[in-house]
């Protein structure tokens, strides 16, 4: 409970948390410096670390791509395999055991909603809002994206931190209108609880199951990030991804 949250400082749970995260921080930043290194041995070239790295060196994509993005996909690993055990699929029942997980999703979604703009709406009559004149019969949408990315409720809106999602009370079902994909109020989205299950479900698979490698034959040269303008903004091109069975 966040109204409480002040006793991890006094039981020591805080700096026990802080130290642990520091560890793990420096473990992954030890995987990752290994891929950076020239002597590496050559299994290591065309695992998705060593590709998202050297997209991030060449910084020729259409986003931001960071240490940060590398960390959390390793985390998530982790924390998934960790979690879940043997067992041969990831179920919702399982994603409660995985706030790594759900922290990055909802990062995802606050970055990348599935739309840039709400639903539109029509008004009933005329108001104001932040001194803006809205007439009546206006058609009107939310810019679900700047929002997501606005400055005055996200520290370091552009960057991609799923840390700060991991203590937040903010949530995605339209009460905190900081964060919004899915709509608020009476009109939200009604598949959202559907909605957002498949894709932790889905995801806590793909990274349970498998390690990521690019196509035979394709180079990181070839791997085109670039969105299609339109109501979801789609990848413009497919990414072919194979999948690498990691308990085949």
């Amino acid at each position: 409970m966040p109204s409480i949250g002040w006793l991890d400082s006094l039981n020591g749970m805080r700096s026990r948390l802080e130290r642990t995260c520091s560890k793990l921080d420096s473990f992954l930043q030890e995987l990752i410096d290994e891929h950076l290194n020239p002597n590496r041995p050559e299994s290591m070239n065309g695992d998705i670390v060593g590709i998202m790295l050297q997209l991030r060196q060449e910084q020729s994509t259409s986003f931001d791509l960071t240490q940060d993005h590398i960390k959390a996909m390793l985390m998530a690993q982790a924390e998934i395999r960790g979690a879940v055990g043997n067992k041969d699929i990831v179920n919702e029942d399982d994603i409660q055991k995985l706030p790594c997980l759900k922290a990055i999703v909802k990062e995802t979604f606050r970055l990348y909603p599935s739309a840039p703009l709400s639903v539109p709406r029509q008004t009933l009559a005329n108001c104001i809002i932040n001194g803006h004149e809205i007439q009546s019969n206006s058609i009107v949408y939310t810019n679900v994206w700047g929002i997501g990315r606005d400055p005055e409720y996200w520290e370091n809106p552009n960057e991609f931190l799923p840390e700060r999602c991991l203590n937040s009370s903010v949530d995605m079902k339209g009460k905190d209108f900081q964060l919004i994909p899915f709509g608020a109020g009476r009109r939200g989205c009604p598949g959202y609880s559907l909605v957002l299950a498949m894709v932790e479900v889905g995801l806590a698979n793909l990274l349970y199951s498998f390690d990521w490698e690019l196509r035979f034959g394709i180079k990181k040269d070839d791997i085109d990030t670039q969105v299609l303008p339109g109501l979801t903004m789609p990848n413009k091109n497919d990414l072919p991804l194979p999948a690498k069975n990691v308990y085949a």
